[in-house]
């Protein structure tokens, strides 16, 4: 099935490293041996995706010293806590310095196995498996690890590229309707942020990406890569143009932190987040109302929430927004569209314009 594989390459000097995207990767094991720098490797998953694919990718390996870590499933564990039961089979097996980590699982494996992989010994390499199309198109790649504190989200972390990433679109096929919905958000997303043409794209095959339709996805996949590979080169550690990636973010990573994490999904989040950052660009007239619309109608028509819960308040929205990683000096930063496939970062948005967009979605 390599004939069915396209790589694309995230250029960073002595650290890029290929994506591979198609159906029937996993357990391709030529696809991770170039990798290894020894024998040692560890696979980290959950009790949701170890029972369908860890036993596919361990057998794939046989000639390694292999093991798993197998972690409850959900954002709520996506902790030091949990990182610790990782750290505690690393060092009972004595992995060394040559060993390699492969996060088997979504967004909150990959990120999570990144940052152990970026601490221990002081950084061992790691490969990333995502499973769900949000970890496909958007956590596998670039290099941001971290876990999340009850006062933030991931704000302990590290930037640590992994050595390749492989997108296996076939396991899509066991991802519930509502994972699949958060991923088609951050597809959109790179389509507001980037590529108008992507955007129109997405218009006109949105219901064939959250009907499992492999063409499509393949598509999709390879572009949303295409998209932040290109902005990551260009700014690795988020100096500039790589913060346009979070779109919707700042008013989403507020709504996961008050909901409890796990409650809302990332991709919820980021959805609802993003038409409250339309909704702020067109009232400050950055983009005109049919732009507002389009963008909205495309998230709803992805199946995500186009408004926060109805329990958050303005005051709670502007207290997490306050302390979000992406915030200077005090001041709220923001990514906000100029244009269907323009974003930039604001930092400079008027009080009165961000009350009036939070007084529009929730109570005072």
């Amino acid at each position: 099935m390599m004939d069915r594989k396209k790589t694309l390459q995230v250029d960073l000097g002595d650290r890029s490293y290929p994506i591979h995207v198609g159906s029937g990767l996993l357990g391709q094991d030529q696809l991770i041996r170039p990798y290894l720098r020894g024998r040692q490797v560890l696979v980290v998953s959950n009790t949701t995706v170890a029972p369908l694919y860890l036993e596919s990718l361990l057998a794939s390996l046989p000639d390694l010293d292999t093991d798993s870590v197998i972690l409850p499933d959900g954002e709520q564990y996506k902790s030091l806590e949990t990182c610790m039961q990782v750290y505690d089979r690393l060092l009972q097996r004595r992995f060394d310095r040559k060993c390699m980590l492969i996060a088997l699982g979504g967004g909150v494996i990959g990120d999570l196995t990144g940052f152990v992989a970026a601490s221990y010994q002081r950084g061992v390499d790691f490969i990333q498996v995502p499973t769900t199309l949000l970890a496909q198109v958007d956590s596998s790649v670039g290099g941001k690890t971290g876990v999340n504190h009850p006062l933030g989200k991931n704000m302990i972390g590290a930037f640590h590229q992994p050595r390749c990433v492989i997108a296996d679109t076939a396991v899509l096929a066991t991802l519930p309707d509502r994972e699949m919905s958060a991923g088609v958000a951050e597809i959109i997303k790179y389509g507001l942020i980037r590529d108008q043409s992507f955007f129109d794209w997405l218009e006109s095959h949105v219901d064939a990406l959250l009907s499992h339709d492999e063409a499509a996805l393949t598509e999709a996949i390879l572009r949303s890569c295409a998209i932040k590979a290109e902005v990551v080169a260009a700014d690795e550690r988020e100096g500039g143009l790589r913060a346009i990636l979070n779109l919707g973010h700042t008013f989403g990573h507020a709504i996961e932190t008050a909901s409890g994490y796990g409650n809302w999904l990332h991709g919820e989040a980021v959805g609802a987040g993003m038409v409250m950052a339309a909704h702020l660009a067109r009232d400050l007239g950055w983009i005109d109302q049919q732009q507002y619309q389009r963008a909205r109608d495309l998230i709803v028509r992805a199946g995500l929430p186009a408004a926060p819960p109805e329990t958050m308040t303005a005051e709670r929205f502007l207290e997490l927004m306050a302390v979000d990683k992406k915030a200077e000096g005090g001041r709220i930063r923001l990514v906000l569209q100029q244009a269907i496939g323009k974003a930039v970062v604001a930092d400079q948005v008027p009080a009165d314009s961000l009350r009036r967009t939070l007084d529009h979605f929730v109570s005072p």
